[in-house]
């Protein structure tokens, strides 16, 4: 569905330079400062206003390498500039009215709204899943992929930290699906908000959901910070990025999940 030419408050229609160089700079700006403040928080929450409460909780017990946090936030910053050109294209598209964003909920049942969601997140974590597996080839994972895993203990910052031409892969399917699938303005803000929740949590070193959330029926199908920090510590399981179930139906789910899920997630607080 084409929209109308959209107007905001900077033209990226006519083709000049410094509309598109301050828009660049401007998502790029919000972009890491996102990162710095959600990272942030959940680093400080879990590693220090709360280390000694969440310790059970903690997945992976040894100490970050030195250093590691600042090549991690060094990472984000590039990532968050590349994001930030890609950002700026998107919104070129947009104003011009080519890609499937509409901002009338009357375009489509209020229902889809939600449904482009779970559609967007679906396919992504299907992309990203065969992804992964690819990165992890030894030619492309010492190219590529190992810049994400010189953080053996991850924290929130490590969220943010890959390779340039990693964080070029993971946005790709985004670029695309703005063009094909019809999804409002809130639904794709929703989705980006997802996305950069669930990386941090991920990352985080500390189970943060309740016991029992692996036998849940929506549960087992959802990743959290134990099923990644074991991918992190054992590399050939757990490649998923929301989802568990491109794990499960290829078998690469960990066989130390539910057991450390459960000695991780004991813990009241």
């Amino acid at each position: 569905m084409k929209n109308l030419k959209i107007k905001t408050v900077i033209d990226l229609t006519q083709g000049q330079w410094i509309p598109f160089c301050i828009t660049v700079i401007v998502l790029t700006t919000a972009i890491f400062i996102r990162y710095l403040l959600m990272a942030g928080l959940f680093y400080y929450l879990f590693n220090i206003r709360y280390a000694a409460k969440f310790a059970p909780n903690r997945i992976d017990t040894r100490v970050s390498k030195k250093g590691q946090i600042k090549s991690e936030i060094l990472y984000a910053l590039i990532a968050s500039l590349l994001f930030g050109i890609l950002g700026t294209w998107i919104l070129h598209a947009w104003q011009l009215g080519k890609t499937a964003i509409y901002n009338e909920v009357s375009h489509y049942h209020w229902s889809w709204m939600i449904g482009s969601v779970l559609v967007l997140l679906v396919l992504h974590e299907t992309y990203y899943y065969w992804l992964h597996r690819w990165m992890h080839l030894p030619s492309v994972y010492r190219r590529f992929h190992r810049a994400h895993h010189e953080s053996l203990v991850t924290t929130a910052w490590t969220s943010f930290s890959f390779h340039p031409i990693e964080s070029l892969l993971q946005a790709l399917p985004i670029v695309l699906m703005i063009y094909f699938i019809p999804m409002h303005l809130i639904s794709l803000v929703v989705f980006l908000i997802i996305m950069t929740v669930t990386s941090v949590i991920n990352h985080l070193n500390s189970e943060i959901y309740p016991a029992g959330t692996h036998r849940h029926w929506f549960g087992r199908w959802w990743i959290g910070a134990t099923h990644h920090a074991l991918h992190h510590s054992q590399f050939k399981y757990n490649f998923g990025l929301y989802f568990t179930f491109w794990d499960h139906w290829m078998c690469t789910e960990s066989p130390d999940f539910n057991t450390l899920f459960e000695e991780k997630s004991k813990h009241d607080h």
